[in-house]
């Protein structure tokens, strides 16, 4: 594998550990400064820098939100997050729980943007 591949690896074992572990400060080091986070297409992204993307973290965690990362997919430069979601009304109209994809774009070792998906097709294809 290349070395871009390698790297990619690292940033997908980093990321599902710090997202299993739901330690935000492990996380927070993955995410560039200029760090975007929306949904697909959009052109005004909810939140447009790491310290947004923490502060949703936080407001979902003291709501008692919470995730299980099940997956994390190699996509070029992109990582593809499978999540199981506990806590929202989504899950809760689903008897519990809700899957979630999240498309994590990283360029040199950092995330720089996520999208959020409610379905793995959709997630899978999106950049290509």
């Amino acid at each position: 594998m290349g070395a871009m591949t390698d790297t990619m690896e690292e940033t997908a074992a980093l990321v599902r550990r710090a997202l299993a572990a739901q330690d935000v400060e492990a996380f927070a080091e993955l995410l560039d400064p200029a760090v975007t986070w929306g949904a697909p297409g959009a052109t005004n992204p909810s939140c447009k820098n790491r310290d947004q993307v923490l502060a949703w973290y936080q407001r979902g965690r003291d709501a008692g939100v919470r995730g299980r990362v099940y997956d994390v997919e190699v996509l070029g430069d992109r990582l593809l997050v499978s999540m199981s979601v506990r806590g929202t009304e989504s899950a809760q109209e689903r008897g519990g729980a809700a899957l979630r994809f999240q498309v994590l774009t990283v360029r040199s070792g950092r995330i720089v943007d996520i999208v959020g998906f409610d379905d793995k097709a959709d997630a899978r294809s999106y950049g290509t």
